[in-house]
């Protein structure tokens, strides 16, 4: 329904969506600092005479689009903020801002869902329903989804489903890949200390060594995955920095380790991190140390759960655009976390993944070398507008 009307307002917007790429890519903003990017934002959704709200959860925009006829409110989201990274692509529209970059492809999401917004503004007198756009700001490092949430933006007019989508460098350019169920984990960050006695190197025997407490508990903790766990539970723990500050004939007092843990069930998330504790307590009081373990609810998500009726509509939508041939299943959920489980948490949805990688070479995201084709922009483009109209006309 109405797919060649989608392709024909697509490539008519679509030098627009890609400037906007290229202004967002070059002045790119931080969470909660998306000052400039949200009034673009807000500019361009009043020219297309939709309803806008600012200044949501800070600098967050919402725009209601009303269709001619009565009926549900989808929710389409788009996250804005920007990572700290110098950039070192040769794009001609490379980061002007020093030590800021778009590493992730949010600006692409950005230009996305303005891209939506132009197309289905053309066709609201043959929508039943609304469309609620949420461009969020805060994805990467903090709330904004969580916020956004808490702040009502579910309700006036009452969201009936929502729908996301994340450039993705694993997957081909012109790919589209869903999944039903667990599509993100639960990432949590920990943080545990060993208190030991430090003293001289020469003469261990007179100190309680942190760091080989730690290295004994950080091996345990390994078999609480491999050994302990079911095996057909999905579950990641990685020890990602260790810090012991010291001299090389020195035996520290502390040991600082940080991690993160990745899981989808709820309980298994509880019992890991049980687990790791008790692994750290045993450890470390048998050799006469002290601990501590802290999970830091900050970096704290819920799974993103993918309604099956829901995704089978994503599946079918973009099938109609892209060709079947192009439209596939993730085998498995993704380790990586998205806070648009907040969304997901709320009220039915799905999130899916556009393929940026240019012939089969992967493109790394959070790295500063991080570039894709504008060309994607017309897949997730016309997918997404696809995906909108289906949910409101079925």
């Amino acid at each position: 329904m109405y797919t060649e009307e989608i392709k024909i307002l697509c490539n008519k917007y679509l030098s627009n969506i890609i400037e906007y790429r290229h202004h967002f890519h070059m002045y790119p903003e931080l969470g909660r600092k998306e000052y400039n990017t949200a009034k673009i934002v807000a500019d361009e959704l009043r020219k297309l005479n939709i309803e806008v709200f600012e200044n949501v959860s800070k600098t967050g925009v919402v725009g209601i689009l009303k269709g001619k006829y009565p009926g549900k409110t989808v929710l389409l989201r788009a996250d804005m903020d920007a990572i700290p990274i110098q950039e070192n692509t040769d794009v001609p529209y490379k980061s002007t801002i020093d030590g800021v970059m778009h590493a992730c492809g949010h600006d692409g999401h950005t230009a996305t869902l303005l891209g939506v917004a132009m197309i289905l503004s053309e066709l609201r007198n043959e929508l039943h329903g609304n469309v609620k756009f949420v461009f969020q700001p805060d994805e990467e490092y903090g709330d904004g989804a969580k916020s956004m949430v808490e702040g009502g933006i579910l309700e006036n007019p009452h969201v009936d489903a929502a729908f996301g989508l994340h450039f993705w460098g694993l997957f081909s350019e012109g790919e589209v890949k869903v999944k039903h169920g667990p599509a993100m984990a639960a990432p949590d960050k920990f943080i545990f200390r060993v208190i030991g006695k430090g003293g001289h190197g020469s003469t261990p025997h007179l100190c309680v060594d942190p760091i080989m407490i730690t290295v004994q508990a950080i091996d345990n903790m390994q078999s609480i995955i491999s050994r302990r766990k079911n095996t057909f539970s999905p579950a990641v723990i990685s020890f990602c920095s260790i810090n012991a500050e010291s001299e090389y004939n020195t035996i520290p007092e502390v040991v600082e380790v940080i991690g993160t843990i990745r899981t989808f069930d709820p309980s298994l998330r509880l019992w890991i991190i049980e687990s790791m504790e008790q692994v750290l307590k045993g450890v470390a009081e048998s050799q006469g140390g002290k601990y501590e373990f802290i999970i830091d609810e900050a970096y704290a998500l819920p799974p993103v759960i993918n309604n099956y009726k829901l995704t089978d509509l994503v599946q079918n939508a973009a099938k109609k655009v892209i060709g079947t041939e192009k439209v596939a299943e993730l085998a498995e959920p993704l380790m990586a976390a998205e806070d648009y489980a907040y969304f997901s948490q709320a009220v039915p949805s799905s999130f899916f993944f556009v393929g940026i990688s240019p012939d089969g070479n992967e493109v790394t995201h959070h790295s500063p070398n991080f570039e894709w084709n504008d060309k994607n922009l017309y897949t997730s483009t016309t997918v997404m507008s696809q995906v909108a109209i289906d949910f409101l006309n079925d």
